[in-house]
């Protein structure tokens, strides 16, 4: 049996190098991890434990410290092994939770290999490989200590700070590598299989997505968009350029979400409030993608709403500390009321107008998203605030100005692209769809300071897949539709004071015309009323009416 109760009230867990094994941990026990016979060529063992959302804690000693261990769901020491010495034991334990399913490996590095969190001068441990990971709704921060040079069994390590010569650790290079977890998955076992892709240099070279290589001069924390209930697994390999060695670091993972928590956890994320909005909103969307220019107020209804709540939302949230849901209670209304206006009085600013500022800035304000949510929106330039808005507002202002010479198209375009674009953003209230982060990041860039600094990867996987392609064919579909059925009418619905001033011209210049002879308003009330007062009074008698002639 690998587990049995020793004298001294622990469980004895015997582990190999590079092989993971599932340990089941209590709060009241300690669970002792043992590796034995150690090759001589190893320098140092970085033993690792990995909960789903439970934190456990991982010392050298049976009596935690502080010096001595780590709390967390993702957490590894690193053993520095002396000469002659074969044996490791590191101690496991939950904390406040009886049973705590978790998965545990240990990993060996030679003399050449660099040793991540070797020149740690932050955290609490001597030698620190662990990534440490903060979230908020907008953003995640990781950061970790920097590593330094292997060196030999007894040896005196390396200093950490005698210069930045090349046989120092300034020599190092970190490349930080993410890996996206199944959309909507919550489950252990995914969890469990997947963290396994991110704890070994060829594995996470093989599986992980590379994001950026940092050197020695810069710092060692970074900032990602928090993509709530998508699960996420960041880690850091170490690389030693003059050997050609690597080393990682102890991978984390996070939903930006809480699992276990009884409220706002990572399945109850999805507001009401949001799913009432935008799904209201996608079912007028879906109206106007296909019949939006046909039914012109309902046009002007729907991207007036869109435009002036867009803003409202921005300025309320900015400036007052409401709860979000009074605040997109406010923004639907305040939403419906600019819709109103614009259907009643767009004619007295004329179309054009209209047409340029209102429907072409729309579209392209999704168009600019768009660009910025590909991978061009994370180089480095675009973190400064002047750079991004000169650059946002171009590709903005780029789509009525080559539209300016055919406004229906550019109607119809807006009407395609922007109605169909609803119904994904509806979508996303049900479950995560990365597609909806093309709105969210704009929204963060405006509402956070900070978000200038963020990287902001999103997962592309099945369900992306097929929502684009939903996407795609419902704006194809509804530009198609209403590009053949507008053809050979009127490009748009003449404006009502035309129509009126023209039939006030017809009338005074055409005399034959019977509605140039309506009588005055006064004089055909005065008719109404004496209809209905004959109409109550009693018919005479026949007989003869003439008088006598005298």
């Amino acid at each position: 049996m690998e587990a049995r109760l020793t004298a001294a009230r622990s469980l004895l867990l015997e582990f190999s190098l590079g092989k993971y094994k599932n340990v089941v941990l209590n709060e009241t026990i300690p669970t002792e991890a043992v590796l034995r016979n150690i090759a001589s060529n190893v320098t140092i063992i970085i033993f690792q434990v990995h909960t789903h959302h439970k934190n456990v804690t991982i010392s050298f000693d049976k009596e935690p410290s502080i010096n001595s261990s780590e709390t967390g769901i993702d957490k590894g020491l690193v053993s520095v092994l002396r000469p002659e010495q074969s044996v490791c034991t590191w101690y496991l334990r939950a904390v406040d939770a009886n049973l705590v399913l978790s998965t545990a490996v240990s990993l060996s590095y030679g003399e050449k290999d660099p040793i991540p969190g070797g020149c740690n001068l932050e955290f609490n441990l001597e030698i620190d490989p662990n990534i440490y990971l903060e979230y908020n709704l907008a953003e995640t921060h990781i950061k970790f200590a920097p590593a330094n040079l292997g060196y030999m069994r007894g040896k005196n390590p390396p200093s950490c700070d005698s210069g930045t010569i090349q046989n120092t650790r300034w020599r190092l290079h970190y490349d930080i590598y993410y890996y996206f977890l199944p959309e909507n998955d919550f489950s252990e076992a995914a969890f469990v299989s997947h963290m396994k892709k991110m704890s070994e240099v060829q594995s996470i070279k093989a599986n992980a997505v590379k994001k950026m290589t940092l050197t020695s001069q810069d710092k060692t924390d970074l900032y990602f968009s928090s993509l709530p209930g998508q699960g996420v697994i960041y880690n850091v390999i170490v690389r030693d350029p003059l050997w050609n060695t690597s080393a990682a670091y102890i991978p984390i993972h996070t939903y930006a979400c809480s699992i276990s928590a009884l409220v706002d956890n990572c399945f109850t994320i999805k507001r009401l409030s949001s799913k009432l909005f935008f799904t209201t909103l996608a079912v007028l969307g879906l109206f106007v993608c296909f019949f939006g220019h046909r039914f012109w107020k309902t046009d002007l209804f729907f991207m007036g709403f869109i435009f002036l709540a867009f803003f409202f939302f921005i300025a309320i949230t900015r400036t007052s500390t409401l709860h979000y849901d009074v605040c997109l209670g406010l923004t639907a209304v305040v939403g419906v009321i600019g819709g109103l206006l614009l259907v009643a009085y767009w004619w007295r600013f004329g179309f054009v107008i209209f047409c340029m500022l209102i429907v072409g800035l729309v579209l392209g304000c999704l168009v600019a998203s768009t660009v910025f949510f590909t991978p061009l929106g994370d180089y480095k330039v675009f973190q400064d605030d002047a750079v991004f808005w000169v650059t946002f507002s171009c590709i903005t202002l780029i789509v009525p100005v080559v539209f300016v010479g055919c406004p229906r198209v550019l109607n119809i375009l807006t009407c395609g692209i922007i109605g169909s674009y609803t119904v994904i953003l509806a979508t996303g209230c049900y479950f995560y769809t990365s597609l909806s982060y093309i709105g969210i990041d704009l929204l963060r860039r405006i509402l956070n300071n900070d978000f200038r600094r963020a990287y902001t990867s999103v997962p592309f996987q099945a369900n992306d897949l097929i929502l684009l392609a939903v996407w795609a064919m419902l704006a194809m579909g509804g530009i198609t539709v209403q590009l053949r059925r507008e053809r050979h009418e009127a490009p748009f619905p003449p404006q009502p004071y035309r129509i009126w001033k023209r039939e006030r011209e017809r009338r005074v210049t055409n005399i034959l015309d019977p509605s140039h002879h309506v009588p005055p308003l006064k004089e055909r009330i005065h008719n109404k009323l004496s209809q209905i007062k004959d109409f109550f009074q009693k018919e005479q008698p026949a007989g003869e009416r003439t008088p006598l002639l005298l």
